[in-house]
């Protein structure tokens, strides 16, 4: 098989072949569709929930300033996936640049691991709004929200920074193709000829350290909310302080639970069909977009009221 080297491939950078779904080629364009309606309703609904929280200063706290670094990370992360993919599955634009794989390589994975912190930081907020809520605004003051997010941003950046560095000591086969809707890591690590080794190790372990501590965090978190509520005497109050966290915990189900199982099924699941695969891969990208600012639109009150008052004045004018 014919490789190319470091310095031929970066002196000819050529392009890589998305496949789109695998063994689905006949079908793509029906599946687009709901792929694309996924894109528009993020774009639509995270879009309103950053206006919202930008233009109504009673908004300015931390469950919702957080709520807006969820909005915009997911505008990101959506954007960075649904373009490329529904212009493959719709008008067959299957090349895509060396360079800008790697670029929207790790933007995904990138931002992905941001979602993950600022789960974990809104999870903190409830703990702290249900379990000291006299100290709330006094530990969660501006400052420190700023500084929580610089330190997501940061985390997300330094972490994953090394995946299009690693990648680029490789060497790749001439035969460029990658069975996937977008450039995933794993995907281009296999087209390798070779000893990946190193950034199949890094990729697992910055998986495990991610998601592993994040989901530790968000399950101690959730479990001294729980011994908090449970010594709360009345159902009523008990019921207010399960109702503040449902959200929450939509959200991180919707975006840890097909993570976690395109995860496994793309190391372990050997049995599951590639197209499967791939099709989980890429919903996991775009479900969580679309669905956040819809749940957290029906559970809090005050965005919903807001949002309604907006459109009500537009229908006015």
């Amino acid at each position: 098989m014919t490789t190319l080297s470091n310095s031929s491939w970066r002196l000819i950078e050529p392009s890589f072949f998305l496949i789109g779904i695998p063994g689905l080629e006949e079908s793509q364009h029906w599946i687009a569709l709901p792929l694309c309606v996924l894109y528009l309703l993020a774009l639509l609904g995270n879009v309103t929930i950053l206006f919202t929280i930008w233009t109504d200063p009673s908004l300015h706290q931390p469950m919702y300033l957080f709520l807006a670094m969820l909005s915009g990370i997911d505008l990101v992360l959506a954007s960075s996936t649904a373009p490329k993919t529904l212009a493959v599955l719709l008008v067959h634009a299957h090349e895509i640049g060396y360079t800008v794989c790697l670029i929207q390589m790790f933007f995904i994975h990138a931002f992905s691991s941001m979602e993950s912190g600022v789960l974990v930081a809104m999870a903190l907020d409830r703990y702290v709004a249900i379990c000291h809520p006299l100290h709330h605004s006094t530990i969660l003051h501006p400052r420190v929200i700023g500084r929580i997010g610089m330190a997501v941003l940061v985390r997300g950046i330094l972490l994953l920074l090394p995946f299009p560095i690693l990648l680029r000591r490789l060497v790749f086969c001439q035969a460029t193709v990658i069975g996937h809707a977008y450039c995933e890591h794993m995907a281009v690590v296999k087209l390798s000829c070779s000893d990946s080794t190193v950034n199949r190790a890094y990729g697992l372990a910055v998986a495990l350290l991610v998601v592993g501590l994040d989901v530790l965090a968000i399950g101690v978190s959730y479990a001294l909310i729980l011994q908090a509520v449970l010594k709360v005497p009345g159902g009523e109050a008990r019921h207010k302080a399960f109702s503040t966290c449902g959200s929450h915990i939509c959200v991180i189900l919707v975006f840890y639970v097909p993570g976690i199982f395109s995860f496994l099924t793309h190391r372990f699941g050997r049995q599951v069909p590639h197209h499967v695969h791939v099709l989980l891969a890429t919903l996991y990208l775009l479900v969580p977009p679309a669905l956040n600012p819809l749940v957290y639109g029906v559970k809090t009150q005050q965005i919903r009221q807001r949002v309604l008052r907006v459109f009500d004045i537009k229908g006015q004018i």
